[in-house]
């Protein structure tokens, strides 16, 4: 049974029916455990758990072992769902942003390490176009093109970083690129869609702090669920 695959947040999917409705399954693979969340037709994942009080860090979520997971479940597409932190002042917080490329300057994880494989890192197109579909179907503007730039995280980024990467990059976050590559080295389309949930540390006076950015992620919950629910429409 062809399912679709999202890797989101716990606070993101907080009274969402992928949740609610879900029958949770342990899995276990060659790489390690996921928890995943199974309903019919979807399989979510939270990549940072899903306890408050077991919350796992950016740079230590198993990317590899959730990722195989949904293919070994039978996800043949995923959408991620990112919190992102503006690096423009004119993409501001409660809009949503759909990238096209991405940039990290640190490790990757990778699947393979017996052989020298070779990938060019991409997005992918079909199921970025469904998340614009699925956004406008909804009467919900959507930026449709912008980059990511990964960040290995968990501390956020100094001012001056900032400023250098508003000179390539449209968001920051620290989770996508790792999706991102490791569906690719296992034959899974993905794409993300983002929510702008903060100006990244140093676009405004004021320092950004932790709550701010769960309170814009809060905020923005409703318009990714929305998304994520005409998106399965189209899937079907």
């Amino acid at each position: 049974m062809e399912r679709l695959g999202i890797i989101s947040t716990g606070l993101m999917m907080a009274d969402s029916d992928l949740l609610k409705k879900s029958t949770a399954r342990a899995m276990k693979n060659e790489f390690g455990k996921a928890d995943v969340f199974i309903t019919d037709k979807t399989a979510l994942i939270l990549r940072h758990g899903n306890s408050p009080q077991n919350y796992i860090l950016p740079h230590l979520i198993n990317h590899r072992a959730n990722i195989k997971a949904l293919k070994d479940i039978g996800v043949t597409e995923i959408v991620g769902v990112n919190s992102t932190g503006s690096l423009k002042k004119r993409l501001r917080p409660g809009m949503i942003i759909v990238p096209d490329d991405f940039i990290t300057l640190t490790a990757t994880p990778t699947i393979h390490h017996k052989s020298a494989v070779h990938i060019v890192p991409s997005l992918n197109e079909e199921v970025r176009h469904r998340i614009i579909r699925a956004a406008l179907d909804n009467k919900i503007k959507v930026v449709r093109k912008g980059t990511y730039w990964q960040t290995q995280g968990p501390r956020l980024e100094t001012k001056v970083e900032i400023k250098m990467m508003a000179r390539f990059a449209d968001v920051v976050g620290m989770t996508m690129a790792n999706e991102a590559v490791i569906a690719q080295e296992l034959e899974i389309p993905y794409a993300s869609v983002c929510s702008l949930d903060n100006f990244a540390n140093g676009l405004l006076e004021k320092p950004l702090g932790i709550e701010e950015i769960r309170e814009g992620t809060r905020k923005n919950a409703a318009l990714m669920k929305k998304i994520l629910q005409s998106y399965l429409k189209l899937f079907l």
